[in-house]
């Protein structure tokens, strides 16, 4: 079913989480909305897309059954209710891992020692499919919450649960054991409005954004004055796109070197620009890339 007043519809996280990296991923798109809390759906001003507050773990059963056209929720959450809808993007936040845990003190050392056991966890989908390709029989008892407490009550073994710090685990005397899965923020989308003609290509032109928006996070531009003998040292420094850009300036023995570099290694490069005579360095953030 295509939502039907013909605009674009995304369901997003109503208040977790994902909730303000996904409102500030879709606003650095360009896309000018409002977001009232309490207010179940909003619309952008600037494009044909409508925004759906929604519970994480409804949004991808809405997309599937194309209440919405798209989704952004948590890949787990997908896994988990191993909805059909299609994967388009992931977005480099909400990052987190489903993780078997015991006891500190449990005699449990491996994965294998789990035959037998008992499991609680609120994701029994995914965890019985990472059982079943190990080959392991354990009891998977399904909670709705508070896994983390089922060791103490002597309801499991062990749990499977969402750990992204690990300080939970800390605090209720467990140890990880091993990794199910790991898991990001993904676009979703519905498969029929992926195909049509007129949402189709709203949605090709929302994922240039999102991807050129995502490509430009954590990376800034640089332009700096060299001499022009200087360039074959600089270009061995700046780990740029492809090549940097070399504008030849008044003074014939100088030039503007033009690039962009990763903000992880950024204070590393300017101290070598310098050392290898650049000044005047200049840096400026970027709003996208497209490549």
């Amino acid at each position: 079913m295509l939502s039907q007043n013909g605009r674009l519809k995304i369901a997003v996280q109503k208040d977790g989480r994902l909730t303000e990296e996904t409102l500030h991923l879709l606003r650095s798109c360009g896309l000018e909305f409002e977001f009232p809390k309490r207010v179940l759906a909003t619309s952008c001003a600037n494009f044909e897309l409508d925004i759906l507050a929604l519970r994480d773990d409804d949004i991808p059963q809405y997309v599937q059954e194309g209440v919405a056209d798209l989704g952004i929720v948590g890949e787990n959450i997908v896994l988990e209710k191993q909805s059909r809808v299609e994967r388009l993007l992931r977005l480099g936040f909400g990052t987190c891992v489903l993780m078997l845990s015991v006891p500190a003190r449990s005699g449990i050392r491996s994965v294998t020692d789990l035959a037998g056991k008992r499991i609680a966890t609120t994701y029994p989908a995914s965890l019985q499919s990472f059982l079943t390709e190990k080959g392991i029989i354990a009891s998977v008892t399904r909670l709705s919450g508070s896994v983390e407490l089922a060791p103490s009550l002597d309801v499991a073994d062990a749990i499977c649960d969402i750990v992204s710090t690990g300080s939970t685990l800390r605090m209720n005397g467990l140890r990880p054991l091993e990794q199910v899965l790991t898991s990001q923020a993904v676009l979703v989308a519905n498969q029929e409005s992926r195909g049509h003609a007129t949402k189709g290509k709203l949605i090709e032109r929302l994922l240039i954004r999102l991807g050129a928006s995502l490509e430009a996070r954590g990376k800034r531009y640089l332009m700096m004055n060299a001499p022009a003998s200087a360039v074959p040292r600089i270009r061995e420094i700046i780990p740029s796109l492809k090549s940097p850009t070399v504008v030849p300036l008044a003074d014939s023995d100088m030039v503007a070197v033009h690039s962009v570099v990763a903000e992880d290694v950024f204070w590393d490069v300017m101290e070598n620009l310098t050392s290898a005579g650049a000044t005047d360095i200049v840096v400026v953030p970027i709003e996208a890339i497209i490549r």
